[in-house]
């Protein structure tokens, strides 16, 4: 209940912050100078019958970003592409993330410079694809604060940013099945009986290294993670879940050890227990 609380104070915060730093508009640019961190387009040419972008963010000295689930507290990364010009659809990939944890809770995210490849589909190939990005994102030293730009970029043949952008892709997690034979997997996952729901998580990760594991399920429901100092053994608890819900409910397994990530999608029942 007081990590719920400081989530919900640190978001309160956050709003009168954004509101505050969107009061003036902003002309869009390629690159944008923001709250201890600067954000900016990058393209990285034609990739089949997409091409490639990114988003970078690069951020000063002990401050964080945050992934795509922040963990106890923080804002995600929010994008509108609508003022785009010829184009069909976006989606963005999302490398693996870090876990850090201080006296707020643990957070799950990026540090010093992230990218976030992005795949564009142009409406006309034969026509020029014109990228603008109203950016949304945290940014967090000892608390988090909101950060936003206003970034655009004419997509053209040049690939000058193609290697950081597939540095990036790299790390994006792999999918992969339960049970999957390779020295990082999810192995089992196992109903345990407690006051709340909770289920065990059993992997398997290279030898001398220190596996992560990112638990994510669908709007309005909180999940923990313990972390063993050693082993492949994780507990993730149901902390809170809508009152109305109804199965099946997904649930994304994000796990990260030595450089490689995976990740692997399973159902739970209305009651937070695994199918």
């Amino acid at each position: 209940m007081a990590s719920m609380f400081r989530a919900a104070s640190v978001a309160f915060f956050c709003v009168l912050s954004f509101a505050a730093a969107i009061a003036q508009p902003v002309k869009p640019s390629a690159s944008t100078q923001g709250f201890h961190s600067r954000a900016r387009l990058i393209g990285g040419g034609r990739q089949g019958e997409h091409w490639l972008a990114g988003v970078e963010i690069t951020l000063d000295q002990g401050f964080k970003t945050y992934w795509r689930n922040p963990g106890d507290s923080g804002l995600p990364p929010r994008f509108d592409w609508s003022g785009s010009e010829n184009v069909a659809s976006t989606v963005v990939r999302w490398p693996a993330p870090k876990r850090y944890e201080d006296a707020a809770g643990v957070a799950y995210v990026y540090g010093k410079q992230a990218v976030l490849p992005v795949f564009v589909k142009a409406k006309d190939p034969t026509k020029p694809i014109k990228l603008v990005l109203a950016l949304e994102y945290g940014v967090c030293k000892d608390i988090c604060i909101p950060a936003h730009a206003d970034l655009t970029l004419d997509l053209t043949g040049a690939d000058s940013e193609r290697k950081a952008i597939e540095m990036a892709l790299a790390k994006v997690p792999l999918p992969q099945p339960l049970g999957a034979q390779a020295d990082l997997s999810i192995a089992s996952v196992t109903p345990l009986t407690q006051d709340k729901p909770a289920f065990s998580i059993t992997t398997r990760a290279p030898s001398g290294t220190k596996p992560a594991l990112f638990p994510e399920g669908p709007e309005n429901w909180f999940l923990s993670v313990s972390h063993p100092a050693d082993g492949d053994r994780f507990t993730v608890t149901v902390e809170e879940k809508p009152k109305d819900a109804s199965g099946p409910v997904p649930l994304r397994l994000t796990l990260v050890a030595g450089g490689k990530a995976v990740e692997t999608e399973v159902s739970l029942d209305a009651s937070g227990q695994p199918r």
